[in-house]
């Protein structure tokens, strides 16, 4: 840590050479309180020969975990790693590895990392590889991480993907993992399945990058070496195929493959009646016996829900789900594709109310009463700060005491905002809960209970005061904590108007403290992450707060001293610094209200530091910001244009292809080498009349060919 600080309980000071690193992942059985992407890394370090990092995957904030592990480690324990461009084709270096076979370690496979728009860029390949054997497993590590829309805000859209799932090679398995757990166990069944190449889908979005508890006690042994068929490893691990969530009798089923948005919609599940959820998190091989097994005799209607990229793209879930049903069950329930296009998709997973309407859009549900959603049994914080910012580690520092606590189930993760400020602006979520009220494994970013639900906010950069809304999500009355050098007056007269506006309406108990000059008074600046934490802790804490208990918690973390100051005067010193802002009292005013600017998830760390659990932030260079705007459509997920009524697509036009398709007609087509060239050039040219397509030049034109009816039957005769 920048500071100096660290502590017994924390790992998020744990260097990704270090002895602890090992003890950490390879002692069995312990719990961990890593990322699950980093321990994922770690364990593909060491079950593979080599490892194809592909740039999109560093821009998901994958990589510099396996990639330091190689440098800082000795010997061949763990895997060389190549950095890769994404483009067309992008397969084609893996199938020449995998075709010559590893070069070291009989078992170990070949993996490669990448996003779901590089895994769709390797689509044409994936069908020439040949069957796996122990020494020539390819292994595909998907974070689900999407740029959308003009914003470049991420998603966790999987619309990327439909063709993959529609033409998955049958020595090809498709497994998906959505909570820090699942990853976690996920990315070491990858390398223990023998008999098939192996996918991985995993959520990057919120769960691989949140600091949580976490069990490591079956990975070690699983990747060591491969060990049998996808089933009986899925059995050992304690895990299924498919997952049933809801009533034993209920008359409505939706389909969903594994990710944040089946999270929250078993969250929301309870409170929709006769609702039940089937999760399906191994696509391929499909398991159509399980499928039946675990669908309640009572279903009347099934809804398969995909993700898609226009209202007419294929629907692979919901074909599979139809094979599995309609032709095996005499009496079937009524099957319903639903397509769920990218934009639905941001705007859904964003709260349980939004969720329930749309879920009331899609299911025959007559509501007599409108649905109650619970509050969220646990506590909420935000923390905005500034990348650059010495201040940048009081989030982590406050998580290590309630991560670190049995009873306690608590997580954090961290989302940035590369745009909306010069530097960018980063807001950490700290969820705190008892672990008597069960596990919490609703994405963080997903609003689970009542809108607004934040607890609690602490202001790190109070420049934000002025441009960014940092209290429409509060709660009524909930405190604000604000570390500034500013004084009461400069932070009431910085506020925006739109912020001073909900301030009047939120009524919330506003907190100063200048960490900076508290910690010089120590004679210790580095001081001023602890005082600022210090702060926090008296917030949190809230009318139990006391100076001796405040004490004994930090000293239960850091010890007596910290840098030779005695932890006591600390406590002491930030006791008496912190104090409260009169509410400021709004004017009336005939000026127009500026809205302040929100803050949207569009950017995740590729530049972390050798601290695994939760490096500090840095932004992208100019220049990467620069390729997202420049080369936008290579970042962002492409809209097919909704079809006309004058141009319809022709269904039997290859269904199996997402991209829109158009019957034309060769009008000229002539030979322009000699036949005995070595090679066969034409000019053709396409009659497109009455089709709809456009064509610019600079666009490639993909051409699927007619086969002749007649010259068919005589083939097959």
């Amino acid at each position: 840590m920048s500071s100096g600080m660290s502590t017994p309980a924390s790992q998020a000071s744990t260097l990704v050479g270090s002895p602890n690193l090992r003890s950490a992942l390879d002692r069995d059985p312990i719990d961990t309180f890593l990322s699950s992407s980093a321990v994922l890394e770690y364990y593909s370090s060491k079950a593979s020969s080599a490892v194809f990092l592909y740039d999109l995957a560093r821009e998901a904030g994958v990589g510099n975990v396996i990639r330091n592990l190689r440098e800082k480690e000795s010997g061949e324990e763990h895997a060389v790693v190549f950095d890769v461009q994404s483009r067309a084709g992008a397969g084609l270096n893996l199938l020449g590895r995998i075709s010559e076979g590893t070069s070291s370690g009989a078992t170990k496979a070949l993996t490669a990392f990448t996003t779901p728009t590089g895994l769709a860029q390797m689509q044409p390949t994936l069908g020439l590889f040949p069957q796996p054997t122990s020494g020539s497993r390819l292994i595909l590590q998907i974070p689900t991480i999407t740029h959308w829309g003009e914003d470049l805000v991420i998603l966790p859209t999987l619309s990327n993907l439909t063709s993959i799932f529609a033409s998955t090679p049958e020595n090809f398995s498709i497994i998906l993992s959505a909570t820090p757990q699942e990853i976690v166990d996920f990315a070491a069944l990858s390398y223990s399945i023998s008999g098939s190449h192996v996918i991985h889908i995993f959520d990057q979005w919120s769960a691989g990058r949140e600091i949580s508890r976490k069990k490591t006690s079956y990975q070690v042994a699983a990747i060591s070496s491969p060990g049998s068929d996808i089933h009986t490893e899925f059995t050992r691990a304690g895990h299924s195929f498919f997952e049933y969530t809801g009533p034993t009798d209920a008359s409505n089923i939706l389909v969903v493959l594994n990710g944040p948005l089946a999270l929250a919609i078993k969250n929301v599940s309870s409170i929709i009646p006769s609702l039940g959820v089937v999760t399906v998190k191994v696509l391929r091989p499909w398991d159509e016996a399980h499928l039946r097994r675990i669908i309640p005799s009572s279903a009347q209607a099934i809804h398969v829900l995909d993700d898609v990229l226009s209202p007419t793209s294929f629907t692979p879930l919901y074909h599979d789900v139809l094979g599995a049903i309609a032709s095996q069950i005499v009496k079937s329930p009524r099957i319903s594709s639903v397509r769920l296009d990218t934009k639905t998709l941001s705007q859904i997973l964003v709260s349980a109310q939004s969720l329930v309407g749309y879920l009331s859009s899609i299911l025959p549900i007559n509501w007599f009463v409108a649905p109650e959603i619970p509050a969220r049994t646990s506590k909420r914080t935000s923390f905005y700060w500034s990348p650059s910012s010495s201040l940048r580690e009081v989030p982590v520092v406050a998580s290590q005491l309630f991560v670190t606590n049995l009873n306690i189930h608590a997580r954090l993760v961290q989302n940035v905002d590369a745009f909306s400020k010069p530097g960018g602006i980063a807001q950490s979520i700290l969820t705190v809960g008892s672990t008597k009220d069960g596990v919490d494994v609703t994405p963080i970013p997903f609003t689970s209970g009542q809108s607004p639900e934040t607890d609690a906010v602490v202001v790190l950069d109070p420049l934000l005061l002025k441009s960014h809304d940092v209290f429409s999500e509060l709660k009524k009355g909930s405190p604000v904590l604000i570390v500034t050098t500013w004084s009461a007056d400069e932070v009431i007269s910085n506020l925006s108007r739109a912020n001073l506006e909900t301030i009047d309406i939120k009524k919330p108990h506003l907190l100063l403290i200048n960490a900076e000059a508290t910690a010089s008074s120590l004679k210790t600046p580095s001081l001023d992450v602890l005082v600022a934490y210090t702060a926090f802790l008296r917030l949190y804490l809230g009318q139990t707060a006391r100076l001796d208990v405040v004490t004994a918690l930090l000293t239960s973390l850091f010890g007596k001293e910290v840098h030779s100051v005695s932890i006591d005067k600390v406590a002491q010193a930030s006791w008496e610094a912190l104090h409260s802002i009169p509410l400021p009292v709004l004017t009336v005013t005939e000026e127009e209200v500026v809205p302040s600017k929100q803050f949207t998830f569009n950017t995740v760390d590729s530049n972390s530091t050798d601290s695994i659990a939760h490096p500090a932030i840095k932004t992208s260079s100019w220049i990467e910001a620069a390729k997202h705007f420049v080369f936008r459509e290579a970042f962002v997920v492409s809209e097919e244009p909704a079809p006309s009524t004058e141009f319809r697509q022709n269904p039997a036009l290859r269904p199996d292809i997402a991209e829109r398709r158009y019957l034309v007609t060769c009008t000229v087509n002539r030979r322009l080498t000699p036949i005995e060239y070595n090679r066969n050039v034409f000019h053709l040219e396409f009659d497109t009349s009455g089709t709809g397509l456009k064509y610019e030049i600079g666009e490639a034109l993909g051409v699927h060919g007619w086969n002749d009816e007649q010259e068919v039957l005589d083939f097959c005769k």
